[in-house]
């Protein structure tokens, strides 16, 4: 039997995943408060939901692409009344308390929750491969593999709810680091007279290539786009919530304290909604340099 799904939340992330599980061949109820979002999944093959309780009442499994835990919790209390869900997919990075509050909200009416946040960007969203990190009943997880492998490949972490977030938050706190430390270090480079293109090679060449390196900076950094697909504020939102559940863990949290000031520097500085990459712009402005790796007129590689 083929399964209505409902998705909501249909932001830079949730787009993209909606069309491509309406690809797939799957009826899907979709919402999201801004109504420009909810005519582009309309027009993507989407039905409308007038609400999240709408949604609930037509759909079996519901997936959330949510910006904020409290967004999160929100549309928990607005599905958990719904008449035919009987499966919550939350897909955003809430952090491993709120997945666990869901948990318990939706178990009291009956649904079972996956936990299952994503990593891949908005690329990832778009072509299809994305990681999954998800957690929550395993017999749940096995009867929606397909659903999920629409979206990309789905990697089953745990059956105690949360365990996904914690993951995601490691990735998160991982990547967030890493792009920073890589802009840092370019910014240096620069400084002392080096072609930011060409330190770009040498550390993808060697040991000290990332995925910062490999892929953020010739994507949307040295071309000066920093359209990359992911917000400013919701990596500094992802490395605080890692703080927060490391703290309670008694875990050290040196090194990601030092990363979580670099993210909420270039929130005050970039906004909110600025491109993460732009991660590299206050280190700029503070050395005095640009990293800037567009050809040239006197560049010998630049098209005639």
């Amino acid at each position: 039997m083929n399964l209505t799904l409902g998705f909501i939340g249909l932001g830079h992330m949730g787009s993209p995943m909606l069309r491509r599980l309406v690809a797939a061949g799957h009826p899907v109820v979709a919402f999201d408060p801004r109504a420009e979002a909810l005519d582009g999944a309309v027009r993507a093959g989407a039905a409308a939901g007038a609400d999240v309780r709408d949604v609930a009442d037509r759909a079996d499994v519901v997936l959330a692409s949510l910006p904020t835990p409290q967004a999160s919790l929100e549309v928990s209390g607005g599905i958990r009344h719904g008449a035919r869900i009987r499966r919550f997919v939350d897909l955003s990075t809430v952090g491993a308390t709120t997945a666990q509050q869901v948990h318990e909200r939706l178990r009291e009416h009956g649904i079972s929750t996956l936990d299952c946040p994503v990593s891949g960007g908005v690329h990832g969203a778009e072509q299809g491969t994305l990681a999954l990190m998800v957690s929550g009943p395993r017999t749940e997880f096995d009867s929606l593999r397909t659903v999920l492998e629409a979206l990309g490949r789905p990697i089953f972490v745990s059956e105690s709810p949360g365990a996904a977030q914690t993951m995601k938050l490691v990735n998160n706190m991982l990547a967030a680091t890493a792009l920073a430390a890589t802009a840092e270090a370019v910014v240096m480079g620069v400084r002392a007279g080096l072609d930011p293109g060409v330190m770009i090679d040498v550390l993808n060449a060697g040991s000290g290539g990332t995925h910062a390196s490999r892929d953020k900076f010739p994507r949307a950094v040295l071309p000066r786009t920093f359209d990359y697909g992911f917000a400013t504020g919701l990596m500094a939102k992802d490395v605080d919530l890692y703080l927060d559940e490391a703290r309670s863990l008694q875990a050290p949290s040196d090194i990601a304290a030092a990363i979580g000031r670099c993210w909420s520097d270039t929130v005050a500085a970039e906004g909110p909604d600025s491109d993460f990459t732009a991660v590299i712009k206050p280190m700029e402005a503070a050395a005095g340099v640009l990293v800037d790796g567009r050809p040239t007129d006197s560049d010998p590689s630049a098209p005639a």
